[in-house]
């Protein structure tokens, strides 16, 4: 099967749900889960591996990774904290996680509780052990573009923690708009300072919220300097715990539209995209956040 001219990346199971107040039963979460590949998607973040009372709308990720059903040609990266972590992914049989740190200390310290240097001595053996197994990697940035604590963030510190990661051995550096302040221009200006540090661009994902209505904005200034990995959620589920008054992800279905509008190749369905959003978001007992999940598609 060709690859896609732009992979999207599916967060909702994980990074989608994980901010959501409203329990979400393990069967639903199956079915999301089972709905989003019937979709097309070939990346789909299932869960996360830390401790049950750290996030309890994701205390079920064990038994969910016993019971889902892998679609093949399917990839579903579950996030591992740690070494703990790390014993779970091995019993639940993933070949694929995700490291999660931030660009600035004050958010690693409240999302991780750890300095990023801590967090990266912690992720070392988990990805050691991660490549001997021959597992796919993604190492997050988060807090990218600005910080909730700290402000702005210069792009040498996205640089600097990009490296650290890559050194580590990830596959795919996901640059993170946690809390959805960055523009076009911002865009440019993180992705020159990475690219002048030698980081090719195809190594590259970007997680960006819409909680300033940017989102789309930055897919394509992204895209114009050759990103071709995009996160987004079903139905705009999400924002983050510990990033006050951020919103939700971007929308899968109204990244995918851009992208079908644009004449770009996703081998992403919308409309089963849009059952999918419409499903949680049932689940969720809200609307859709997204404006193609409330206007439909077009034609």
């Amino acid at each position: 099967m060709s690859q896609p001219e732009v992979t999207v990346y599916e967060v909702g199971p994980r990074d989608g749900l994980q901010a959501e107040a409203t329990p979400v039963p393990l069967e639903a979460k199956l079915r999301y889960i089972e709905l989003l590949g019937q979709a097309g998607l070939r990346a789909i973040e299932a869960t996360s591996l830390v401790r049950p009372d750290a996030i309890p709308q994701l205390a079920d990720a064990d038994e969910l990774l016993s019971r889902l059903s892998r679609r093949p040609g399917v990839r579903y990266p579950v996030l591992v904290p740690n070494e703990r972590g790390l014993e779970r992914a091995v019993t639940a049989d993933v070949d694929a996680i995700c490291l999660f740190t931030a660009a600035t200390e004050s958010y690693a310290q409240h999302n991780i509780r750890m300095s990023v240097a801590e967090s990266l001595a912690a992720f070392a053996p988990v990805a050691a052990e991660a490549r001997r197994r021959g597992w796919w990697i993604r190492g997050y940035v988060s807090a990218a573009f600005g910080c909730p604590y700290e402000g702005e963030v210069d792009a040498g510190a996205v640089v600097r923690v990009a490296e650290a990661l890559l050194a580590l051995g990830v596959d795919e550096l996901a640059i993170s708009d946690t809390v959805g302040v960055a523009a076009p221009a911002d865009v440019g200006r993180v992705m020159t300072a990475l690219a002048g540090a030698g980081i090719v661009v195809d190594t590259l994902a970007f997680h960006f919220h819409d909680t300033r209505g940017t989102g789309l904005a930055n897919v394509l200034a992204a895209m114009e300097r050759g990103a071709r990995t995009f996160d987004a959620a079903a139905g705009g589920t999400g924002g983050s715990p510990y990033a006050p008054g951020a919103a939700g992800n971007l929308a899968t279905e109204d990244l995918v539209y851009l992208l079908d509008r644009q004449g770009v190749r996703t081998d992403v369905s919308l409309d089963a995209v849009l059952a999918a959003s419409r499903f949680i978001s049932e689940q969720l007992g809200k609307e859709p956040s997204s404006k193609v999940g409330r206007a439909g598609p077009w034609p």
